[in-house]
């Protein structure tokens, strides 16, 4: 028996001997294979980790460039968020007009109802629905008024005898009038001496019983400087932020040199005379019923290194204007919880977690900060930019609305009830919009980040709308912040704790003054003449309320400081040519 090309044996030995090696080369083969197989699947498994690795690195990669981008704008880049408004639509024409009506309708009723009575009210809608609307004049960017308290100075500018001649007739002309300008002329700040004579006075007759007048008590005892250099010299440091280093420079153009060292001495006595006044102002803070914190870090030199410390900030409401820090080693949840334990009410503040033992005592309760969130989702636009762009137009419909209601002037319950009758629906919408959202993107990634931030806070992001005395965000204490911010950049570190606790009471008496809208040299003069008297002859704990500086500020409103209400109206200003401009 025989195939074609292949003859077979007809041994039956040897046909088997020939089945047995075929087994064998295809087992052999078949073993091959498995170990093919299985270094496919070695390789296919490697390959699979690198590519997760690969997408770990990417998104690791990702999130570096975020990080970069996000430091070389705080570095380098605008300040300001701001969005293209033609990517949002905040509110249709309608919307925006029906809330705008709502508003003026509500102050028409309580002025008809304080004033004339509901009577009055028809005549007055149909005169303004009558009158056709102006637009409004633009304002020139003209130069303001000249104060008329400044001293003035008559300079006369007069022609000639030769030039006064007429040149037709050679007769002299005759003054028929004064063409008048003002110009403005800096005098150099001086140093005078107080020399203070105490009159001795004695009996004739026995020739005994010397008395010497009184010197009244100073700022500092048998020292150099008087209440006013020592009041420049505080605001100089920690209301315009100049380094000792740089006063020295500029107090010796009077002819007398200071040595910092000197004025270090001179600031760490003036921070131990007004500390009475600082706890008061602590004590006015914690009276208020919604209290604004945040915390900034500053440099301590110890020993030779500089270590991370911290300025906390605590502003209080409308009723208590004062703004008080205090300075610590570490950024631990103890500090604020030490500061805030007899305090009950309404603290807006960020999300840090140091102050979850405040609010655990259950006498707190947390508002959040609206600018906070609308952070997380500016950082995301980049990468989720639908998604994030929709967030942000969510938020600027409520920031539109607390513009709205600013400029109707309302304020406590009024100011809740719009919050409740036009914010509540917006924020309900944001809400449902955000859970619905949510499984749709990673959550380690910048937009899942921004999702996680707003739903974890969410409860206290939308309590402003319960009461009218808080705020949609914490700007209040995110601006007093600022003062150790800036000043750190000059001043680089403190040189001690104690150095530390110094500075903490005179930034809160600089930041007082100014959030009261005091001029704070004439306050902070006046307070260092008083204070040391006061002090002097206390046999107690002295009343020191009518120094607070809006206390004072009743009875001299002649120092009232007016630099933040003009520029108030110059950005609205700005902002209105802006939105009259996208209008346009």
């Amino acid at each position: 028996m025989s195939t074609e090309g292949h003859p077979l044996p007809n041994d039956v030995e040897q046909l088997k001997a020939m089945i047995a090696a075929q087994s064998a080369a295809l087992a052999q083969r078949e073993q091959l294979l498995v170990q093919q197989t299985t270094v496919i699947a070695q390789r296919e498994a490697v390959i699979a980790s690198q590519h997760d690795t690969i997408e770990k690195q990417l998104k690791k990669l990702a999130g570096l460039e975020q990080q970069l981008a996000r430091l070389l704008r705080r570095q380098y880049g605008p300040q300001k968020e701001r969005i293209d408004p033609d990517q949002l639509t905040l509110f249709t024409a309608e919307e925006l007009a029906e809330v705008v009506q709502q508003l003026q309708q509500g102050v028409a009723d309580s002025v008809s109802t304080d004033d004339g009575g509901p009577d009055d009210q028809p005549a007055t809608e149909e005169s303004s629905a009558d009158a056709s609307p102006k637009k409004p004049r633009s304002k020139g960017h003209g130069r303001r008024p000249i104060p008329a308290h400044l001293p003035r100075e008559v300079i006369v500018h007069e022609l000639s005898d030769a030039d006064r001649m007429c040149p037709c007739c050679g007769r002299p002309r005759t003054e028929i009038g004064r063409d008048v300008s003002e110009q403005l002329e800096f005098i150099p700040a001086q140093l005078k001496v107080l020399h203070h004579e105490r009159v001795r006075y004695a009996c004739q007759a026995c020739q005994e019983n010397v008395a010497t007048a009184p010197k009244p008590a100073q700022p500092i005892d048998k020292g150099l400087p008087g209440p006013g250099l020592l009041a420049y010299v505080t605001l100089s440091k920690y209301g315009d932020y100049l380094p000792l280093y740089r006063l020295e420079d500029i107090l010796s153009r009077s002819g007398i040199l200071f040595r910092r060292s000197t004025l270090c001495d001179w600031i760490a006595s003036v921070a131990d005379l007004v500390k009475p006044l600082y706890d008061l102002m602590c004590e006015r803070v914690l009276r208020s019923h919604v209290i604004h914190t945040d915390d900034t870090g500053i440099k301590m030199l110890a020993e030779g290194q500089c270590l991370n410390c911290k300025f906390w900030t605590y502003v209080g409401d409308e009723s208590n204007r004062y703004v008080a820090y205090e300075f610590s080693l570490t950024r631990e949840g103890k500090n604020p919880s030490r500061f805030l334990e007899d305090f009950s009410g309404y603290l807006q503040a960020d999300a840090f977690s140091g102050y979850d033992q405040v609010y655990a005592r259950g006498r707190v309760i947390e508002v959040a900060c609206m600018a906070h969130c609308r952070r997380y989702w500016w950082e995301a636009r980049q990468t989720d930019s639908r998604r994030a762009h929709e967030a942000l137009g969510y938020i600027a419909r409520l920031y539109e609305l607390e513009t709205q209601f600013e400029k109707a002037l309302l304020k406590g319950d009024a100011l809740r009830a719009a919050r409740q009758q036009h914010a509540l629906p917006i924020l309900t919408a944001f809400e449902n919009w955000l859970r619905q959202e949510q499984d749709n993107v990673l959550p380690k990634s910048p937009i899942g980040q921004a999702f996680t931030y707003t739903l974890n806070q969410w409860q206290a992001l939308c309590r402003y709308t319960e009461d009218g005395a808080l705020e949609i965000d914490n700007n209040i204490a995110e601006r007093t912040v600022k003062l150790p911010a800036i000043g750190r950049k000059n001043w680089l570190f403190v040189g001690s704790e104690s150095g530390g606790h110094r500075a903490a009471i005179l930034l809160s008496i600089i930041a007082s003054a100014k959030y009261c809208q005091v001029e704070p040299w004439a306050w902070l003069n006046a307070v260092l003449k008083e204070l040391p008297i006061r002090l002097a002859s206390a046999t107690g704990p002295p009343d020191l309320s009518d120094l607070l500086p809006d206390v004072w500020l009743n009875s001299h409103p002649e120092y009232r400081w007016t630099i933040d209400d003009i520029r108030k109206v110059e950005r609205e200003r700005s902002r209105q040519q802006k939105t009259n401009k996208r209008k346009s």
